[in-house]
């Protein structure tokens, strides 16, 4: 086989690998690594700029939120104080009405018992009118002399 034959063919072949070799070694490193370098620092160069782009963008966005939540805050502040006040209007406007509703009760009050007072006033002169009248009709059933209305008032007043 006269690929086996290594005596004759040795040279011939290890030149044409050399050959081979050059043009195929210089070709990849002078063509094709200069592109693949610049495709490589394209690349980089677009991704630290989407990495600037996006921190930028972060940033905002961080800012935005703080803004969200200082104003939030602002707000529940503003809104617990308008409570606040709406609680305390509302208990003045309660107390008001339970005064004015307690000053006529006590008005309503007195007025009863002036009544209960003169309702009183007159029963008992009722009473004491009734009994004067009994005293009188029991003396004089008893000793046959009908008193004087006045004396029998005077003598149930006297005892009362």
């Amino acid at each position: 086989m006269p690929q086996f034959d290594f005596a004759h063919v040795l040279w011939p072949q290890l030149a044409w690998l050399a050959v081979f070799f050059a043009v195929l070694y210089f070709g990849v490193v002078r063509m094709t690594l200069p592109k693949l370098g610049k495709v490589m620092d394209a690349r980089e160069q677009s991704i630290s700029g989407d990495l600037a782009t996006a921190k930028a963008a972060k940033a905002t966005a961080d800012e935005i939120d703080a803004q969200y939540h200082a104003e939030m805050g602002r707000s529940r502040d503003e809104a617990r104080s308008a409570i606040a006040a709406a609680k305390a209007a509302a208990a003045k406007s309660t107390e008001a009405s339970l005064a004015k509703a307690g000053a006529k009760a006590d008005e309503a009050l007195a007025d009863a018992e002036a009544r209960i007072a003169k309702a009183v006033s007159k029963a008992e002169g009722a009473l004491a009118d009734a009994a004067a009248e009994s005293a009188q009709a029991i003396v004089a059933k008893l000793t046959g002399v009908e008193p004087k209305l006045d004396a029998a008032k005077s003598a149930v007043s006297a005892r009362a």
